[in-house]
């Protein structure tokens, strides 16, 4: 089978990309900072079932260096480009963000170009889709490009618009044979492996642990992190793909409020801290006067983004799971693994803060 190299394998993303090519037949390699995670990176996959051996092999690699990836690379068919940078807390400095998302994302294209590697499947983000304009009512589909100009594009946004911008004028000046598809996911749910998740995760994680006063009215996108997996596939292989994007977008986008009553009707006991109530807008923006991290929530408070997955479903036979059963397995999956405030157990990666999101209502970090 072929062989596919995998950016960033110790993501919630990225490892379940592994568990799906695993799972496919195919040769597999990943890239970690450091190549002391490869333990957790395999504790990871045996908790999705896969116990891959030496089909599986890790090279130390970093976006904001070059080392390492020729050595990644050589030999691959196909690289799912999923690592992306991002601090636990937003930079003062923009370009702690822009620049090594940007620069990073050529270095995998340029060595994928160089060893010969036939595609690469970019994970952008509709951070790059969606933001920096006046709300619409229609749907945004892959045509929309954030505007990183925006008076309200936040640091990420922008970095993941500009990243993938670069990208494509790569590809269309310097990138020879190299083929390329992008997919731009909402925000990711699902089943989590380990301490390891997308900042989506955290949402459900505060509803479930009571630690959220109340809903501010956001709105989010949901895809299944699975779905999201077998798009990512979808885009590597498939003639149709090549040079195009793709929305990852299980259905229509979700109140916060939404996603609490999701959770108070399925997860039982689990759910009896979720709040039920919606909190108004003035009340969220005084809040932010004492919690600067509430600020950044504030340009989009009541805005009702949506996006289509049509493309995805009619060019790529994609059929996700629903809005429902993503944040029921997140849950489920936090509750199995003790992750929750109950629990003996804290992830690694709860850094935020407390009073709000992690992350822009419909991106994925």
């Amino acid at each position: 089978m072929s062989r596919v190299l995998v950016t960033g394998g110790s993501g919630f993303i990225g490892a379940h990309c592994i568990l799906q090519l695993l799972d496919a037949g195919y040769q597999v390699r990943t890239t970690v900072r450091n190549l002391n995670r490869e333990a957790d990176v395999r504790a990871m996959l045996k908790q999705g079932g896969a116990e891959p051996g030496d089909r599986l092999s890790f090279f130390a690699a970093d976006l904001t260096a070059d080392a390492g990836w020729p050595e990644a690379v050589a030999g691959c068919d196909y690289v799912l480009h999923v690592a992306s940078p991002l601090p636990p807390s937003v930079p003062k400095n923009e370009d702690e963000l822009i620049v090594p998302a940007r620069e990073g994302t050529l270095r995998v294209l340029r060595a994928a170009r160089d060893a010969g590697v036939k595609r690469v499947v970019v994970t952008s983000s509709f951070a790059a889709v969606g933001y920096g304009k006046k709300q619409q009512d229609a749907p945004f589909n892959e045509t929309d490009w954030t505007d990183p100009n925006g008076g309200d594009v936040l640091p990420y946004t922008k970095s993941k618009t500009l990243a993938e911008r670069a990208a494509w004028d790569f590809i269309a000046k310097e990138g020879g044979k190299l083929e390329m598809s992008v997919i731009n996911p909402v925000g990711v749910f699902g089943p989590v492996l380990g301490p390891d998740y997308s900042a989506s995760i955290l949402l459900v994680k505060r509803l479930l642990d009571g630690s959220l006063p109340g809903c501010p009215k956001l709105y989010f996108g949901i895809v299944d992190v699975r779905d999201l997996a077998h798009l990512h596939l979808r885009a590597m292989t498939q003639p149709a793909a090549n040079g195009e994007r793709f929305i990852g977008a299980a259905g229509d986008f979700m109140s916060m409020l939404g996603i609490a009553k999701v959770l108070k009707s399925r997860m039982g006991a689990a759910a009896k801290r979720v709040p039920s109530r919606e909190l108004p807008n003035w009340l969220v923006r005084i809040a932010s006067l004492r919690d600067p991290a509430v600020k950044f929530i504030l340009p989009e408070l009541g805005k009702k983004k949506n996006a289509t997955n049509d493309k995805a479903r009619r060019v790529l036979g994609w059929a996700p799971r629903s809005n429902e059963e993503a944040i029921v397995a997140t849950a489920e999956s936090l509750v199995q693994l003790g992750l929750l405030k109950d629990s003996l157990s804290r992830p690694a990666t709860d850094r935020t803060s407390s009073a709000v999101p992690a992350a822009s209502p419909g991106t994925n970090p």
